[in-house]
């Protein structure tokens, strides 16, 4: 099925291509700087349940996006699916509290990244100053901006090649923890480590659970950039599908090789080597200063990929929202040359390196480290409006488009709808009890219900629901309409 590309957006990504783009910013540098949280949410070895849980929730929320993104492959994903589902009822309110939200998670998202590189650089630079890191973030996301100033077909062989570099790092960690390997450190589990009936254990559960999908967010990159996918229909599943299994392999293989070679009770002391830069101190102690440097170098490289495919496909988010001008119309211009979103570009450039700086300099205790902090604001703030929102958009378009196209249809619907729901409802229930003194709940409703008045203000302006007519356009359905019937006549 062939639909829009919207001017000037030309469908240059393959499946490999997809692929990497989906790992790469899945990866970055989150598992290397979240060992630790994880270790200390779960209170010892037991961390490896964390992944899982979070694999399965990326896996069955990946479903999700495939079907959502194989039918309606536009430029910003979640934004065109929810116009397409909800503007029966509620006309544009919810794509607008979308690009809302986005605009604020997504380079939230980035910043942890940038901040994860600097932690890890602060092995081959202890004597980093607060302020040098501070420079070091801004140039960070400076450079990734600068080289995202390109066309789409360089960019995806640019993030092969990182891909390339993630997939030698993890490798070089993942052998190097296993020639040093006691099995005796990663599976010897403390007593009473899993008591179901214990609120501690779910209270971590769902702290890790939170951390877990954190590190796997990612996987849905590309349906971002679905303007510029080929083939969507095949391309956009199988790059999530994909990209899930092969980072949990990765992920499993990580945290047991590290808790057999790091005693876990290290990594709950936030001043220690341990906790700060894990994966670099079992470089260290397992094949020496020199290698541990170099790879350490290559990590760095990974966590600049993972912010490069990120604001790749977050600054694809406010495009489509511009053109249908539910945001501002500067966001609908592209490059003249090289066909992508100049603002939209920008502007998460700017939010992101805002956000780094803030998380450097609020105040926290070693109970609530700035990363914590900002994934759980973040992943708080996007389970309302998209995880949520998303799940429900495939039932409601099966109801209200049945006769849309859909090259991929979910597996076992609507069971993988149910599961991500009560996955996604039990990390946003357990944020408040998870993160006292944070108010993420409160923050996260403060931040949706902000949005929905700046909705009603737009909406005055633009004369559109609820201060005039709703706008029913099932862009898909009719071009898929309009091209069986030239085929018909042809």
């Amino acid at each position: 099925m062939t639909t829009q590309q919207g001017p000037g957006l030309i469908r240059r990504v393959g499946l490999f291509q997809a692929t990497a783009i989906n790992m790469s910013q899945m990866v970055g540098c989150g598992p290397f700087v979240t060992i630790p949280l994880m270790v200390a949410a779960f209170g010892g070895p037991q961390a490896v349940i964390g992944w899982i849980a979070g694999a399965l929730l990326a896996l069955v929320d990946g479903l999700v996006w495939a079907e959502l993104g194989a039918s309606l492959p536009g430029s910003g994903g979640t934004y065109v699916y929810l116009r397409e589902a909800f503007q029966y009822r509620t006309g544009r309110l919810m794509p607008f509290l979308f690009v809302w939200t986005a605009m604020l998670f997504i380079p939230l998202i980035m910043s942890t990244g940038v901040q994860g590189l600097v932690q890890y650089l602060g092995y081959l630079w202890p004597d980093m100053s607060t302020g040098q890191g501070d420079l070091v973030g801004v140039g960070v996301v400076a450079l990734v901006v600068l080289l995202l100033w390109r066309k789409v077909e360089n960019i995806g062989k640019v993030t092969v090649v990182m891909w390339i570099v993630m997939l030698v790092s993890v490798a070089a960690v993942i052998l190097a923890s296993f020639t040093h390997f006691h099995p005796s450190m990663a599976f010897s589990w403390p007593e009473h480590a899993i008591e179901l009936g214990s609120g501690t254990f779910w209270l971590g559960f769902a702290s890790g659970l939170t951390i877990g999908i954190y590190d796997y967010l990612g996987y849905n990159t590309a349906a971002y950039m679905g303007a510029e996918v080929k083939n969507p229909g095949r391309v956009l599943p199988r790059s999530i599908v994909y990209s899930v299994l092969g980072v949990m392999f990765i992920y499993l293989l990580l945290q047991i090789g590290v808790l057999g070679v790091v005693p876990w009770k290290d990594m709950l002391d936030p001043n220690s080597q341990a906790s700060q830069s894990v994966v670099s101190l079992v470089l260290e102690q397992t094949l020496g200063k020199t290698p541990a440097n170099i790879i350490t170098v290559l990590i760095l490289v990974t966590a600049f990929a993972s912010v490069f495919t990120g604001l790749l496909g977050g600054s694809r988010v406010p495009y489509d929202a511009a053109r249908d001008r539910l945001f501002f119309r500067s966001f609908a211009k592209l490059h003249p040359r090289h066909n992508f979103p100049t603002a939209g570009l920008l502007t998460m450039g700017v939010i992101t390196t805002a956000g780094y700086l803030l998380a450097r300099h609020i105040g926290t205790s070693a109970d609530h480290p700035p990363l914590t902090i900002l994934i759980t604001l973040l992943t708080t703030v996007m389970v309302i409006i998209q995880a949520l929102a998303q799940i429900a958009a495939v039932t409601v378009l099966r109801k209200r488009q049945p006769n849309l196209a859909r090259p991929y249809k979910m597996l076992l619907y609507p069971l993988p709808s149910v599961i991500a729901g009560i996955g996604w409802l039990a990390i946003y229930g357990y944020a408040d009890k998870a993160n006292p003194g944070i108010h993420p709940i409160e923050w996260s409703i403060g931040w949706v219900a902000l949005g929905g008045v700046v909705y009603l203000v737009w909406s005055r302006v633009e004369k559109v629901w609820p201060f005039g007519p709703k706008e029913i356009r099932e862009e898909y359905l009719t071009e898929q309409q309009a091209a069986e019937h030239v085929a018909a006549s042809s």
